[in-house]
């Protein structure tokens, strides 16, 4: 009966760390990663352009959330390039958005987490 409980208690904390790499650990990482990678691109005269490094951040998770694309036909070169551009324009919006998300939910799981931990400090033999 002992060794079960200790399999379950250790089962539930492997729950909990996938549930942190998951929810903190990974959107953290990328979007530290996708800034480190085009900072340098919104750096002018040594000053970072943080609505350009948000909209090129959100390109690569924009252009996955993007359902519709603007297929061109029809136009000359200029139209064409014209509407790619704009797909990415609305990929870079999207993408943006469901970053700022992603963030957001990361700190909600952090606070929530950290008022857990406080809640069990505060009562000795907490399970949670």
């Amino acid at each position: 009966m002992n060794d079960s409980m200790h399999g379950m208690e250790k089962m539930e904390e492997d729950m909990k760390i996938k549930e942190f790499m998951k929810n903190v650990a990974v959107p953290v990482i990328s979007v530290m990663f996708l800034m480190a990678l085009f900072r340098p691109l919104c750096t002018q005269s040594g000053e970072c352009n943080y609505l350009m490094l948000w909209f090129l951040a959100g390109i690569p998770i924009g252009l996955h959330q993007l359902f519709i694309w603007i297929i061109p036909k029809g136009y000359d070169l200029g139209g064409t390039m014209g509407i790619l551009f704009l797909n990415l324009l609305v990929a870079g919006v999207i993408g943006g958005v469901v970053l700022t998300y992603r963030l957001m939910v990361s700190m909600a799981y952090l606070v929530k987490a950290a008022a857990s931990g406080m809640i069990c400090i505060v009562k000795i033999g907490c399970k949670d």
